[in-house]
């Protein structure tokens, strides 16, 4: 409770009410017809009827009255009034609500990965660093590079978070603070990342800058509509990123946490591979994986 002194003025129309920290950069002369739709203090204040202009300046709230109360009678519920409003919006202006992050863990086919996924989202599209080098415009990941030295890899996508750690700890010790870092950063409202997205729909461009032949698209979008969104679910990103012609061979790209997953190559092969020559068999007979 923040502990409010009343103090009389040489205005007998006039009392201050004297707070123990400046309440506000500047003054505010308020009537009513100011607008107070951000100050609740004011709106408050105001429903007294007798209230006629409201001084805030330093570290005091200064009442006037109109003449039909005397202070001996109102004093005391007005100071009441301040020290509440004040322990609820300390600056006097309506404390705007913090975006709140519920923040869960996810393990994903690849042991060495934990996926974080937010209640909200986190960008549209998706951010991959893979060093501490390459960290400097992803504050998130700076940050978790700053605070763990087992933290090897992040791939921030959506309402996601990707983290792969080295070999020191087992995820069960180290997941409640990866967990709780990743809660408070994003709390905080701090910059996630200063690049710009890659954007989910044909990642590979960035990579290779080129445009799918039409076999190329037929490919990806046989991955896109019935491969992706699985492995996304797991925290990872699979991408067509060329295509072997002669060989009917189509190389994918392994983001996330499909980047070095014991279990990628067999997902390749049993799963992807069955599926491209379900659809295309003209086109595709083998699937070869690089790692992102």
């Amino acid at each position: 409770m923040r502990e409010i002194i009343i103090e009389p003025t040489q205005n007998p129309k006039v009392m201050k009410f004297i707070a123990d920290y400046n309440l506000i950069p500047g003054s505010l002369e308020l009537d009513r017809d100011s607008d107070i739709s951000e100050i609740p203090l004011a709106q408050e204040l105001f429903n007294y009827p007798f209230v006629d202009r409201i001084f805030i300046t330093a570290n005091f709230v200064a009442v006037a009255k109109q003449d039909t109360v005397e202070w001996e009678h109102v004093t005391q519920s007005l100071k009441s009034i301040i020290e509440d409003e004040l322990l609820a919006n300390p600056r006097i202006y309506l404390q705007k609500r913090k975006e709140m992050y519920q923040i869960y863990s996810e393990m994903t086919p690849n042991p060495a990965v934990m996926k974080f996924i937010s209640s909200k989202m986190l960008m549209d599209g998706f951010i991959e660093v893979k060093t501490r080098e390459e960290a400097d415009e992803v504050p998130l990941a700076k940050e978790l590079y700053n605070a763990f030295d087992f933290v090897k890899e992040i791939y921030v996508s959506d309402n996601f978070v990707a983290v792969t750690k080295d070999d020191q700890f087992q995820w069960h010790e180290i997941m409640n603070q990866v967990r709780s870092f990743i809660a408070e950063f994003l709390q905080a409202g701090k910059t996630i990342s200063n690049l710009e997205p890659h954007q989910h729909e044909n990642p590979v461009l960035k990579i290779i800058n080129r445009e799918y032949t039409n076999d190329e698209q037929k490919i990806s979008d046989i991955l896109n509509e019935y491969v992706a969104p699985a492995v996304e679910n797991d925290g990872g990103k699979i991408s067509l990123i060329e295509y072997d012609q002669e060989n009917k061979t189509a190389r994918m790209l392994l983001q996330g946490a499909c980047s070095g997953c014991p279990s990628s190559t067999a997902t390749l092969k049993n799963g992807i591979q069955s599926i491209l020559k379900q659809f295309v068999p003209e086109l595709v007979e083998n699937v070869e994986a690089v790692n992102g």
